[in-house]
């Protein structure tokens, strides 16, 4: 699965573009320094996301929408592949209109 799958995954459980939990987790106080284990609890206890999910999101969340992919992965033929770097925040309903 890709990260951007992730992602997308994530918005289809929760109904919030990437984005949108993105601010809420601005919100809360957390940013590139908070603990990942402090995000997959909040993910998991409020909107019920699993932990490798979870951590598609905090990727974003400490390397932003640049740099959350590992350039190994990006073009590569793994079952992590993206197609760019660049992952989508705005959510499906944008690339789908």
């Amino acid at each position: 699965m890709s990260y951007q799958a992730y992602l997308d995954a994530i918005e289809t459980k929760t109904g919030k573009t990437p984005q949108e939990l993105l601010d809420e987790a601005s919100a809360r106080g957390f940013d590139s320094t908070t603990k990942a284990g402090e995000v997959v609890d909040w993910l998991r206890d409020d909107y019920g996301v699993g932990r490798g999910h979870a951590m598609a999101l905090y990727g974003v969340l400490k390397n932003g929408a640049d740099g959350a992919v590992p350039d190994k992965h990006v073009g590569a033929s793994g079952s992590h592949r993206d197609e760019t770097s660049t992952l989508r925040l705005d959510g499906l309903a944008k690339r789908e209109s």
